[in-house]
């Protein structure tokens, strides 16, 4: 029986009404309990509404308009990518002793803000967190074109990019390459493991939202294309068992990853002898450096997605806030980090350990110091104030100075600690070229122009979750 236009215009009023409430609330950052999803949803709204994004035959303007600014950069960057094999690595500012600059600062922050999506998808889900459902399908996205993004340094960076497959685990019969002692080399064997698992997971996951487009698209192209992707999936009983036994294996598979693959990074600094690298808290350090910047990036892109598709029923400020704790947090952390550095360089006893910390904060580059403690340790703290966590506009300028701020650290750690050598001799500045400028610039074409891809072909929340957190909702009710 069709409801009749009278209980239409009553849900449509009873639906603006909670919208203006929340708005409300959002606005000024009342207290009380926030839902994970806004009450009034039912297994057809949530599937309509996140489906129609993709199944739209319309695009919009500013799809179009971010697309194509995307496209520019990612073109620059095959530009620059180009003349750097012509003409080699000089084209950079990287010189001696500075020998990692821009290439190795921008792998490590893109490294770092990879590592959210796989916290947020395979941590969350093993300690039955339900606020992860709305925000871990664009996360684990989010992973996956951050560590492209961050797999092309290291490879422009060797010099000789063709015989980049020297990195590979393939047998050893020189005796000589690759140096499996070097954590260079272990960099390899876990960025690799770690997409590799990263794409298993987020795909698995898709495969039910697959079958979803599947059966409601009317173009027969795109029915073929996803009919093929969801692998015949047809909802039964035996499905859903070996999906969630396969989803929950690989979440326990891909969690020690997340500890794992920021600390081999890590290692890459700590092994070495250079002051201001060689401790023991690199490893732990890193992986909290991860986590903090990857949450900051995951808001940074949750708050304009939700603000412009109208998601903002399943992307709540409950997600935001818990975010913006899990930053806090974080940051917390770090600060815990930044004060071992100088009470280990005091301890040591180390002339040299010593001047790596007074050169970062009184130097030629104390510029960059003092930016990073002003982005990472005292913006975050903001978020010790609920009525702060709840104000849209100030979550997401705090996530985007968080991210500048994790970007400045690293330029921090790998700049600043080389460009003065033992030898006074040896000691040089670093300036960074336009074509260092351009390959970062252009690595955001690449990011922006494979999230705007995602948004336009798959769903960005994953439609089955929600659906069985309405039904929970209703169950509790």
């Amino acid at each position: 029986m069709s409801p009749s236009p009278h209980d239409e215009s009553v849900q449509s009023a009873e639906r603006e009404r909670q919208a203006a409430e929340r708005l409300a609330a959002e606005r000024q950052g009342v207290g009380g309990a926030l839902p994970v999803i806004e009450p009034g949803h039912t297994y057809a709204s949530v599937t309509d509404q996140v489906s129609a994004i993709v199944l739209s035959r319309k695009t919009s303007r500013g799809w179009v308009l971010g697309f194509a600014l995307s496209f520019t950069l990612l073109m620059a960057f095959l530009y620059a990518t180009c003349y750097l094999f012509a003409r080699g690595i000089g084209i950079w500012g990287t010189t001696i002793p500075v020998g990692w600059a821009f290439p190795i600062v921008n792998f490590v922050w893109w490294i770092g803000i990879g590592h959210a999506g796989t916290l947020i998808s395979a941590v969350l889900l093993l300690l039955h967190q339900e606020w992860r459902t709305s925000i871990n399908r664009f996360a684990e996205a989010m992973t996956l074109f951050a560590v492209s993004c961050a797999g092309m340094f290291p490879l422009l960076h060797l010099g000789r990019p063709w015989v980049f497959h020297w990195l590979f685990p393939y047998p050893n019969t020189m005796d000589l390459w690759p140096n499996f002692r070097s954590p260079l080399v272990w960099d390899v064997f876990a960025v690799m493991t770690y997409f590799t698992v990263s794409t298993l997971f987020w795909y698995a996951g898709l495969i039910p939202d697959l079958a979803t487009l599947r059966d409601r698209t009317r173009s027969r192209l795109a029915k073929i294309a996803y009919g093929m992707l969801a692998l015949g999936w047809r909802g039964s009983a035996a499905h859903w068992h070996r999906y969630e036994t396969a989803y929950l294996l690989m979440a326990g598979l891909a969690t020690p990853l997340v500890v794992s693959v920021h600390s081999i990074v890590g290692m890459d600094f700590a092994a070495g002898i250079v002051p201001g690298w060689h401790t023991t808290i690199f490893s732990p350090y890193f992986v909290a450096g991860a986590i903090f910047s990857g949450f900051a990036m995951v808001m940074t892109l949750a708050i304009p997605l939700r603000t412009v598709y109208g998601l903002q029923d399943f992307v709540t400020m409950r997600h935001l806030d818990n975010m913006a704790k899990v930053i806090l947090a974080t940051g917390s952390m770090m600060f815990y980090g930044y004060l071992s550095d100088v009470f280990y360089a005091y301890y040591s006893g180390n002339e040299y350990e010593r001047y790596v910390i007074i050169n970062r904060a009184l130097g030629q580059y104390a510029w960059s110091y003092w930016a990073l403690i002003a982005c990472n340790i005292i913006t975050p703290q903001v978020f010790w104030f609920p009525s702060m966590r709840r104000s849209v506009p100030v979550l997401f300028v705090v996530s985007l100075i968080v991210n500048v701020g994790m970007w400045l650290e690293r330029f921090v750690i790998v700049v600043i600690s080389l460009h003065r050598d033992f030898l006074p001799s040896s000691w040089h500045m670093y300036y960074p070229t336009r074509w260092d400028f351009t390959h970062l610039l252009g690595s955001f074409g690449l990011f922006f122009t494979l999230l705007f891809l995602f948004i336009r072909v798959l769903p960005m929340i994953s439609i089955f979750e929600l659906r069985a957190l309405v039904h929970e909702k209703e169950g509790e009710g």
